[in-house]
């Protein structure tokens, strides 16, 4: 059951990141990065590996598009 609500926080933040990619939209992972990072913790509580390792893929993308727009934009 966690790893289905890890899944679901997941996808909830991927929705949020891709249109991020945009630029001048960047300021948007800020708010899916808390999605991320909770789906990940309870992808760690879970007996299985999927849910988190799907929130650390996700997690990754909006943390390249952060450097890459200097954390703002």
């Amino acid at each position: 059951m966690l790893n289905i609500i890890a899944y679901i926080l997941g996808l909830i933040s991927l929705v949020i990141v891709i249109p991020a990619t945009i630029p001048l939209l960047g300021w948007a992972n800020w708010i899916a990065l808390p999605f991320i990072v909770l789906g990940a913790i309870v992808g760690q509580i879970s007996s299985k590996n999927g849910g988190r390792n799907f929130c650390l893929i996700v997690l990754v993308i909006a943390a390249i598009r952060l450097s890459i727009g200097g954390g703002i934009i």
